[in-house]
C-alpha cells in the first residue's frame, strides 16, 4: 500500500512544485461568502488558507455575512430589504451587521488558532490582524431608493495592510467601514474584496461562492453538458457582461463576474470564482493546472515564445519523463543550454507545457524539428499544433523550404499534420552522419 502511495504522491507533489515557487511572495485577496461559513466550511477553508500562507503567499481574507445578518434580523422580527442587489441598511440592519461581523471575526480567528496534533493545522502559526483599514462613504439614493447606512469603499489603508502582511500576518477584513466622522457603514463583501485587491495591486482576487463558476453557455446554467469555463479573457468577460441582464442575486451569472472584470481592468491580472461546496477548491484552483472554477484574466496566460536561459530547468523537467521511456533521445543540461536559442516553448501561467527545437541545415534548405514535447497535463488542448506552427514560422524566416522530424512513436501525429515519410537517405549529409541506425527512427518531412 505504501509503495502505491509513493508512486502517486511523489509525481503529484513534483507537479505542484512549479506553482509553489511561482506564488511565493504573491498577494491573494480571498472573499468568502457568509453562506460558506453557515454551511460549516470554515474549518477546511482556514486549513487551506493556512497551508497556502505557509508556502509564502500573503493573504487578505474578506468575509461576507449575508445569511448571518438575515438570521439576526429574523430574530428581531425585522425584514431584510434589498434593491439593486444590495441591502438597504436601516438602523436595525446596521446593528445586526455589526453583531454578525463581531461574531464571525471571533469564529474566524478561532479557526486559525486551532493546532491540535494529527490535524492539518498542527504546527501552524497564523497570526490574524484585523483593523479599521477601510474608509467608507454612504451609497446614497439610487433610482429613488435610499440605501441609508449601506456604504461603498472610499479608501483602503494600503500602507497599513501591506505592513501587516509583511510581518507574516493574515489580514482579516469585515464588510464594515467607517467615515472620517466615525459613522459605520454596511458594505458588500464583493465590493470590499475588489477594492482591496485593486488598491494592493494583488496578484489574485478569489471569490469562494455559492456558484461553481461561469458555464461555457452562461444562459443555460442547468444543462448537464454545460461545463465550467475555466479561463475567460477579459475582453470576452466584458462582452458577456454586456449581453447579460443586470445581476441582482448571488446566483445570477454576472453577480461575481462583474467584480472580477472590474478588478482585471484595474491591474489585478487574475480573478477567480470558486465553489465553496467543493472541498479544497482554493488548493485546486491555485496548485492544479486546470483549476476548479472560472478565472478571468486581463491577458491570455498562455505565451508562445522563444526560450531563454531561464527556461532550461523547465525544459529539462518537461522532457525528462519522455527520455526515460525512450520517446526522446536523452539531452544533457549542457546541450540544452548550448542550444537554447533553437528552442520555442508554450508557457502557461509560468509553467512550460510544450517545447521544440529547430536545427537548420541551410545548404539543404531544410531544418530538423527536434525534442518535440507536450506535457501530459495539456495533451489534446492544441499545444502541439501551436509549437509546430511556431517552428514552421521560424523555418520560413530562415529561408528553409521544409522541416523534418525523426520519431519512433509519434509518426501518425505528424502525418495528420502534413508530414510524409521518406527514407533516411533523404537526410542532409551532416544529419545523416549522426543518424542512429540502431534506433530505426522514422524520418518525416513537411514542405513549407
Amino acid at each position: 500500500m505504501s509503495t502505491v502511495f509513493n508512486f502517486t504522491f511523489v509525481p503529484w507533489f513534483r507537479a505542484v512544485a512549479p506553482y509553489i515557487h511561482m506564488h511565493r511572495g504573491k498577494t491573494f485577496v480571498v472573499g468568502v461568502v457568509g453562506e460558506a461559513i453557515a454551511a460549516g466550511k470554515l474549518g477546511n477553508i482556514a486549513t487551506d488558507l493556512a497551508l497556502i500562507q505557509s508556502m509564502g503567499v500573503k493573504i487578505v481574507l474578506v468575509h461576507g455575512f449575508r445569511p448571518q445578518v438575515n438570521e439576526q434580523l429574523r430574530a428581531k422580527g425585522h425584514d431584510a430589504r434589498y434593491s439593486h442587489g444590495l441591502r438597504i441598511t436601516d438602523d436595525v440592519a446596521l446593528d445586526c451587521a455589526q453583531e454578525a461581523a463581531g461574531q464571525l471575526r471571533y469564529e474566524i480567528e478561532a479557526a486559525f488558532s486551532q493546532g491540535l496534533p494529527n490535524t492539518p493545522m498542527a504546527g501552524s502559526k497564523v497570526r490574524v490582524i484585523s483593523g479599521n483599514f477601510l474608509t467608507a462613504r454612504p451609497m446614497g439614493i439610487i433610482d429613488g431608493v435610499d440605501f441609508k447606512s449601506t456604504g461603498v469603499v472610499r479608501k483602503v489603508d494600503v500602507a497599513g495592510i501591506s505592513h501587516s502582511l509583511d510581518t507574516g500576518a493574515l489580514v482579516l477584513l469585515s464588510p464594515v467601514g467607517f467615515s472620517p466622522t466615525g459613522e459605520a457603514f454596511n458594505l458588500s463583501m464583493e465590493e470590499v474584496a475588489t477594492s482591496v485587491a485593486m488598491a494592493l495591486q494583488a496578484d489574485k482576487l478569489m471569490f469562494l461562492t455559492e456558484k461553481p463558476g461561469v458555464r461555457i453557455r452562461p444562459l443555460e446554467p442547468e444543462a448537464e453538458d454545460n461545463p465550467i469555463d475555466t479561463e475567460i479573457p477579459l475582453a470576452e468577460a466584458r462582452a458577456l457582461m454586456a449581453r447579460l441582464p443586470m445581476p441582482e442575486q448571488p446566483m445570477d451569472v454576472g453577480f461575481y463576474l462583474r467584480h472580477c472584470v472590474t478588478a482585471c481592468e484595474h491591474g489585478v491580472e487574475r480573478s477567480h470564482i470558486l465553489p465553496y461546496a467543493v472541498d479544497g477548491a482554493l488548493l485546486l484552483e491555485v496548485y492544479v493546472h486546470d483549476g476548479i472554477g472560472t478565472m478571468v484574466v486581463d491577458e491570455k496566460l498562455e505565451s508562445l515564445r522563444e526560450a531563454t536561459h531561464d527556461d532550461v530547468g523547465g525544459i529539462l523537467q518537461l522532457i525528462e519523463p519522455f527520455e526515460k521511456d525512450g520517446t526522446l533521445v536523452k539531452r544533457s543540461r549542457t546541450e540544452i543550454e548550448r542550444d537554447i536559442g533553437a528552442y520555442s516553448i508554450v508557457e502557461h501561467d509560468g509553467v512550460i507545457f510544450a517545447c521544440a527545437a529547430l536545427y537548420p541545415y541551410p545548404e539543404a534548405k531544410t531544418g530538423e524539428m527536434a525534442a518535440v514535447t507536450v506535457s501530459p497535463q495539456s495533451q489534446g488542448q492544441g499545444d502541439g499544433e501551436k509549437i509546430l506552427k511556431r517552428i514552421e514560422q521560424r523555418a520560413r524566416e530562415m529561408g528553409l523550404t521544409s522541416i523534418f522530424v525523426l520519431t519512433t512513436r509519434t509518426m501518425h501525429w505528424f502525418i495528420k499534420r502534413g508530414f510524409r515519410q521518406v527514407d533516411p537517405d533523404w537526410l542532409p549529409e551532416a544529419r545523416k552522419r549522426k543518424y542512429n541506425w540502431d534506433r530505426k527512427s522514422q524520418v518525416l518531412v513537411k514542405n513549407l
